[in-house]
């Protein structure tokens, strides 16, 4: 491959962000939100059929799923929520860079108790990988570093080399990413000429299938379907994708069409949340997302001080959402040493 120092595409002007799927540990949870006093107590509470307007907030909180639009960044939207929900308390279940659209789950006020948990869920993406270049961000953001034809590249080639990062896989996040090394972000240390090296993460890629092909003299470019664990960098699979067929690629598009129950058919653009906002209720959004758990009266009255229960029978993996009798959320459970154990309570 041949060393080159042209820029790959029209970069947003943002600053990177953690990268395309982020781990609970990235997300701008109830760390990163303003705490319960800083809440819009004068708003109006939203049932079930009701949306909320700007400066009209439900103190129970609930979930916003936006169309991202390209050219923000994932805290850029959260900015224009905080707004629209007249409350700062808000946050988002994994990050999309600037240059990516597509589903942002927003949880406001109560609901950014979900997030961290939301965050580990499944996704899924629609990419087109450019084969023949690489940049040094891994997408098209970043500046073109190396060169070479792909016009030898077949089909089949390229089916064996999806299928090879298939399954679960040994993945070393992209070096402009937000994981921190000795306390600063990788992307500070890149952008400083002093990339780290980051260690291989374990992540799980369901499906990675190829969508379509299309030939531009020496560059490919690749139209794929992902569905990915939590953790996943799509930037990364483009990466190794262009490393395995031996001449570099890098990702032009990314769309985030699904994170865990929540389809890209569900989200709302910006505008239209400005013309309408509305959000999906707390315990709606919990019964989507987890198995239910119903509470005895004195079941939801032990949870709600953070007592333990006996687990349920048959056990489930991952956090259970536990209601009262009238349907409220009580907490989200999880089983630990043959008790559930609050994750999260919701009340009062």
């Amino acid at each position: 491959m041949t060393a080159a120092g042209r820029p790959a595409g029209q970069g947003s002007g943002q600053s990177r962000e953690t990268g395309q799927d982020t781990g609970a540990g990235e997300i701008a949870g109830a760390g990163e939100t303003a705490g319960a006093g800083e809440t819009a107590g004068a708003g109006e509470i939203a049932g079930a059929g009701q949306t909320a307007g700007a400066g009209q907030t439900a103190r129970a909180g609930g979930l916003v799923l936006v169309d991202k639009p390209a050219g923000l960044t994932s805290h850029d939207v959260v900015a224009r929520i905080r707004r629209l929900a007249g409350t700062r308390r808000v946050g988002h279940a994994g990050t999309l860079d600037p240059m990516a659209t597509g589903v942002l789950v927003i949880g406001v006020e109560k609901a950014t108790r979900l997030l961290g948990h939301l965050a580990l869920t499944e996704k899924e993406y629609s990419a087109t990988i450019r084969l023949g270049q690489a940049t040094d961000t891994d997408d098209a953001d970043g500046q073109i570093v190396a060169e070479a034809s792909a016009a030898g590249v077949t089909e089949a080639a390229l089916d064996a080399a999806t299928a090879a990062l298939t399954g679960e896989i040994q993945q070393v996040p992209p070096g402009y990413s937000a994981i921190k090394v000795a306390g600063k972000r990788a992307y500070r240390l890149a952008r400083q000429g002093a990339a780290p090296d980051l260690a291989a993460r374990t992540v799980t890629v369901r499906s990675f299938t190829i969508a379509g092909v299309r030939r531009l003299g020496g560059l490919l470019d690749v139209d794929v379907a992902v569905t990915c664990s939590s953790g996943t960098y799509i930037r990364a699979l483009a990466r190794d994708l262009g490393a395995a067929l031996g001449v570099g690629g890098y990702l032009t598009m990314l769309r985030r069409t699904r994170v865990g129950p929540y389809e890209i058919g569900q989200a709302r653009t910006l505008d239209q949340l400005v013309a309408s906002f509305a959000m999906i209720p707390l315990a709606d959004a919990a019964a989507s997302a987890f198995p239910r758990l119903d509470l005895t009266e004195d079941e939801a009255h032990a949870v709600s001080h953070g007592g333990r229960l006996r687990a349920w029978p048959g056990g489930t993996a991952g956090p259970v959402a536990a209601f009262a009798p009238d349907g409220s959320l009580i907490a989200l459970l999880t089983e630990e040493a043959g008790q559930a154990r609050p994750l999260a309570v919701f009340v009062p």
